[in-house]
């Protein structure tokens, strides 16, 4: 029995599994995410007793074993992962990739010392060295992006440890290893000096990208809120001076009314009365629902519909405390809202409608818009949802609505039917 490599394997698996465990947001407790890391980190060792003790010779034990392998670790991954979708096996993919840089230490640590202790301490320095950095440097990183849920990039970007993996593996272990090649050693460290540098540039550009489209979207509740608040200051103002007017009136109708029932002209009082009841309609300000922030992004959407003249049906039902961001939400409706307003605005006169359907209840989330479409609307293959044909920041928008359902563990469709465009968002609270 090689006990060189199977504990330099065994130092190897207890690094991997500790990296997962740091590195994903599970679902469970501590005490089951560590006994399930613990599990697959015997399962590993077992299955390393086949390939390194019992057929150290066989090429196809040595592959069958190794893909087992890649599948327990992948999804011991997925397993506990609070969230199982393209960050968590980005994640398990990486731990793979680095985790392998100590196993090829200790190789070259011993192909130059020829000592074994060294080389397994050595190992078991730079592991933990490997560990501690990617710890400061891009664990932040990685849990905040399972956390916000974004998706964008992450299945092209899981192909980077791929490649490093695969890379690694045919260069330094499969079929011939350092041992058999060392003129690769300097090669294969300056190549894993580019996998960190990859790793770290790579991860702080998407948190940068991810943040200047979260500021983006901000921003951009922000204006449309100010804008309905001024709609509103705006016709609070209106309907004040317009209700002075009719108060500073209303005597003068009060007589009218006394002479014409004098006069027994009740035609002519009814229209009087009718023309009061006009006034005081007409500057009542609208109120969609209780939410104060979501009836202002409401008031301006409306607004804008009305300016189009397209007609909205409008079925609201929000109370002044719901259980989600209110935020956030404010921005999913208005995000939706504003699509299908852009996208019947150009439409002919009977064409020209929306429903939406918004409620907010203790006990369920729904959003439902529909209205007619003419272009072709195109489908992304991953997301399920509609994807822009412009560029810019065009298309974020269904970004961050997908990010806010998922959040909530919401369900998140649209459907064509017969030139009908219908986007369902549904969650229980």
């Amino acid at each position: 029995m090689n006990y060189f490599f199977n504990i330099s394997y065994t130092i190897s698996h207890l690094f991997l599994m500790l990296f997962i465990y740091l590195f994903i947001v599970s679902r469970y407790s501590k005490t089951v995410t560590i006994f399930i890391c613990f599990f697959s980190f015997f399962a590993l060792n077992i299955l390393d007793c086949f390939k390194l003790n019992i057929f150290p010779d066989s090429h196809l034990c040595y592959v069958i074993v190794t893909i087992i392998q890649i599948i327990i670790t992948q999804s011991t991954a997925i397993f506990i992962s609070q969230n199982r979708n393209s960050h968590v096996l980005f994640i398990g993919l990486s731990a793979s990739s680095y985790v392998i840089v100590g196993s090829i230490s200790s190789d070259i640590i011993q192909i130059y010392t020829a000592n074994d202790i060294l080389a397994l301490t050595g190992s078991f320095i730079i592991h933990l060295v490997t560990l501690l950095i990617l710890f400061v440097k891009i664990r932040n990183i990685c849990l905040e992006f399972q956390k916000k849920h974004y998706t964008k990039h992450f299945w092209e970007l899981c192909l980077i440890p791929v490649f490093f993996y695969c890379s690694f593996c045919f260069t330094a272990f499969f079929p011939y290893t350092l041992y058999d090649n060392p003129d690769n050693i300097l090669g294969i460290i300056f190549f894993i000096i580019t996998m960190f540098i990859s790793y770290i540039v790579v991860l702080r550009y998407m948190a940068s990208e991810s943040k200047k489209n979260l500021i983006y979207w901000e921003n951009m509740f922000l204006e449309s809120y100010i804008k309905g608040l001024e709609n509103q200051h705006y016709l609070v103002e209106r309907a004040e001076r317009n209700l002075k007017i009719l108060n500073h009136d209303i005597r003068h109708y009060s007589k009218m009314m006394d002479s014409l029932l004098d006069q027994k002209k009740y035609d002519e009082i009814r229209k009087i009365v009718q023309h009061i009841n006009e006034v005081t309609v007409k500057n009542k300000v609208a109120k969609y629902c209780n939410h104060l922030i979501v009836n202002s992004i409401l008031s301006n959407m409306m607004d804008m519909a009305h300016s189009f003249d397209i007609e909205v049906r409008l079925d609201a039902a929000i109370p002044k405390e719901i259980r989600v961001n209110e935020y956030e939400f404010t921005l999913v409706v208005a995000n939706l809202f504003e699509n299908a307003i852009h996208c019947v605005k150009d439409f002919e006169k009977e064409k020209r409608w929306i429903d939406v359907k918004i409620h907010c209840l203790p006990d369920h989330l729904l959003i439902q818009i529909k209205n007619q479409y003419k272009e072709e609307i195109l489908i992304d293959s991953v997301t399920g949802l509609p994807k822009s044909k412009k560029g810019g920041n065009h298309g974020l928008g269904m970004q961050s609505i997908l990010g806010f359902s998922e959040k909530i563990h919401g369900s998140l469709g649209c459907y064509l039917n017969n030139g009908i465009f219908d986007i369902v968002l549904f969650a229980k609270l």
